[in-house]
């Protein structure tokens, strides 16, 4: 929490998430939230036993886990899409950079064309500098999630952003990351997990530097209990050099 809050002033930190909503429809499912919402960008959680491996995708972590703003949604009657759209604080904050009086806008459009396939496009468009050193920022995350067999999930996603080199400018510096997650359930108990990722932004728009990185991690579940996760992951990731860690958790949900 301390790391994804970083930015944000006093109590805010300890907020996760904090928001309602209000049913605009009688007869369809048409909502309009407002707060700290769940970003609408990608598919891994903050939460890690929410994830398909314990430490999240390069990807996840240098995008948005939560924003604060309003967000109109709608899902179909046979709940295979859903349609929002978004005004936002900015990139992953709660309280708007002091000096930026435009706010950032969102979508997101999914599809689930049968139980086990979910296809989701989210876009982000908007500044996170002020108004004096305003850099426009352009975000696609693309992602699919197949449910194969009642063992076997694949994830696959694709991100890509751009944002102007300078005030008013035209040149665009981009930045994209690919992830590939394969998790295989043993039995009810016992599951893997393999992720592939590759992550560049030579210009450093997110990452602060040159940053060219591929990334391999193995990773093994048991369910001690219903509530009770326990997780060991191996991670390598290799940028002019190898960084080797692994990681272990015991995540307990109540």
């Amino acid at each position: 929490m301390n790391a994804n809050y970083a930015a944000e002033p006093g109590v805010l930190k300890n907020v996760y998430e904090a928001n309602a909503g209000v049913k605009l429809s009688k007869k369809k499912n048409l909502w309009l939230d407002a707060g700290i919402l769940p970003s609408h960008i990608g598919f891994e959680s903050a939460i890690s036993k929410d994830c398909r491996t314990l430490t999240r995708s390069i990807l996840a972590d240098n995008s948005p886990y939560y924003e604060s703003g309003a967000r109109i949604t709608y899902t179909s009657d046979n709940s295979k899409w859903l349609i929002s759209a978004l005004a936002l604080n900015g990139w992953q904050r709660i309280k708007r950079v002091d000096g930026n009086s435009r706010m950032s806008f969102g979508t997101q459009l999914q599809f689930k064309p049968t139980s086990t396939t979910t296809l989701n496009y989210s876009t982000f468009i908007g500044t996170d500098k002020p108004d004096s050193a305003r850099l426009m920022r352009y975000f696609h995350n693309l992602y699919a999630i197949f449910n194969m067999s009642s063992k076997v999930r694949v994830t696959a996603g694709f991100d890509i952003g751009m944002e102007q080199k300078e005030k008013g400018g035209s040149d665009m510096n981009t930045w994209y990351s690919p992830v590939l997650i394969v998790q295989y359930s043993i039995d009810d108990k016992w599951a893997l997990a393999a992720r592939g990722e590759y992550y560049n932004d030579e210009h450093g728009v997110i990452i602060g530097q040159d940053f060219k990185t591929t990334g391999f991690s193995l990773n093994l579940d048991y369910a001690a209990a219903g509530n009770v996760l326990v997780r060991l992951e191996g991670r390598n990731l290799h940028n002019n050099g190898n960084n080797t860690a692994v990681t272990t958790s015991v995540a307990i949900s109540f």
